[in-house]
């Protein structure tokens, strides 16, 4: 993992802790917390305030985390907010921590600079020694303070003052005005400068957990299910209309038809949808190229192209399905039947615009593995297991792509792979040959009732 560190790659964005207050800050957040302490006089930090060198330092990389649920934080600082989350055992944490930041920016930054902030996103369920525990989980609630009670003691003096404002004779209450006094000197004037953090709460409808081998949760859609990366034999007795492994692609892929969750690549409107898949393919070349002993450090697209030559009757179903597609979108070739049995099909689809995007784009990441950047950029855990295990000639290929192509702009590349456009005018189709179930009205056009009927690819079930 060496290269992707040096690399920026892995543990990159983390926060550096190096100063002695704010090691003695996290210290005493760590004690509040978890009654350890770190002998470390530097390190860095996720959003959530874990630390790798303090984990490895603990023998424990779930020290913020145990048993993977009801995830503890400590905030020494609100820049905090761009850095990932290590370790993540459920897909919606980083988002929660990063939207509590944002939400209570002002207030964070002054507490932040006094004391450590230290809290816990708490849900009913406190471990999850079944799989059925997971469906317990509802909603998510924020409950952070200071490692001194600096946000509890201002409620307490806010409601001190409430009861001085509204009670009789108040200015005759030596006991009360003494209790304000005494608390005021600790949080300062609350009434203009408010110490309160907003209420938290998230609901947990869809999520993916990286328990019992990876689950994503479906409960927030029309037709609800659970996709399991494993044998789902093993996991009984969910509470949930459906239950699909990996291997049963027609049933996710009818879920996600149903459920209006993804679309086609080809589709989607203000993408270089040739582009994309020639890209996809190129991943694929260099999957074959690395298991042959080809050295691909610095490979271009045109030596990708040679080497696709070179092993053509090596290369995998799934690149023959995305250059058929990308024939049909570039030189109007004819529409290529990709079925859901196809092992090219999850890579001809991307998340629609809806709320779970992210999601569905991380679980068409881990059903289209060999698309190593959509892998880097929706789903790190599992890019960084599967990267273990590649050759050394692959693992170099792939950390100068995502460095050459990838750091460079990282927002330019994910809008260009899974932004969306407002909604516009329909296109006109261009000219294509009579090869498919086309119309004539001055040229060749798709007919998009039948796409829209059947899918570009033929029917889900793939009759």
């Amino acid at each position: 993992m060496h290269r992707l560190i040096e690399n920026g790659l892995m543990f990159g964005n983390l926060i550096r802790v190096d100063s002695p207050i704010l090691v003695e800050r996290y210290n005493r957040a760590l004690q509040h917390l978890t009654r350890r302490e770190t002998a470390l006089a530097e390190f860095h930090i996720d959003i959530s305030g874990y630390s790798p060198e303090v984990g490895a330092e603990l023998g424990d990389d779930q020290y913020l985390n145990h048993a993977g649920v009801n995830r503890q934080f400590i905030l020494l600082t609100t820049d905090q907010k761009t850095a990932p989350l290590l370790n993540a055992k459920f897909s919606t944490s980083r988002g929660i921590l990063k939207q509590f930041i944002q939400d209570n920016e002002a207030e964070l930054f002054a507490l932040t600079t006094r004391d450590a902030v230290a809290g816990e996103l708490v849900n009913s369920v406190y471990d999850v020694d079944t799989p059925r525990k997971l469906f317990d989980i509802r909603k998510v609630t924020v409950e952070a303070d200071t490692t001194k009670g600096t946000v509890a003691t201002a409620k307490k003096l806010r409601d001190m003052i409430s009861e001085f404002k509204t009670k009789p004779d108040a200015w005759f209450d030596d006991v009360l005005i003494g209790r304000m006094i005494t608390l005021a000197k600790k949080t300062g004037d609350v009434t203009r400068n408010p110490v309160t953090l907003a209420s938290a709460e998230f609901g947990q409808d869809n999520f993916w957990t990286a328990h019992f081998g990876g689950i994503y949760i479906f409960r927030g859609v029309e037709h609800p299910a659970a996709i399991i990366h494993g044998d789902k034999s093993a996991l009984k007795d969910l509470p949930i209309a459906f239950e699909f492994d990996f291997e049963e692609r027609r049933g996710i892929a009818k879920f996600l038809q149903l459920n209006d969750l993804a679309e086609p690549i080809v589709k989607a409107r203000g993408v270089d949808a040739a582009a994309i898949l020639h890209q996809k393919m190129d991943f694929m070349v260099a999957e074959v190229a690395s298991t042959m002993g080809e050295d691909l450090t610095g490979a271009t697209r045109r030596d990708l192209r040679a080497l696709g030559r070179r092993y053509a009757t090596l290369l995998p179903e799934a690149w023959q399905g995305l250059a058929a597609l990308a024939r049909w979108a570039e030189e109007g070739g004819p529409w290529p039947k990709i079925s859901a049995d196809h092992p090219a099909y999850f890579y001809t689809l991307r998340a629609k615009d809806h709320a779970d995007a992210d999601l569905v784009n991380m679980l068409l990441a881990e059903l289209s593995p060999l698309d190593i950047r959509q892998l880097f950029i929706c789903h790190k855990e599992t890019f960084y297991k599967t990267y273990a295990g590649w050759s050394d000639e692959k693992r170099s290929y792939v950390v100068d792509f995502l460095v050459r192509e990838y750091q460079v702009d990282k927002a330019g590349t994910r809008e260009a792979l899974f932004g969306h456009e407002a909604t516009m005018e329909e296109p006109v189709a261009a000219p294509v040959r009579p090869t498919g179930p086309w119309t004539n009205n001055g040229g060749y056009e798709i007919r998009h009732d039948v796409i829209e009927r059947v899918g570009p690819w033929g029917r889900i079930g793939g009759k």
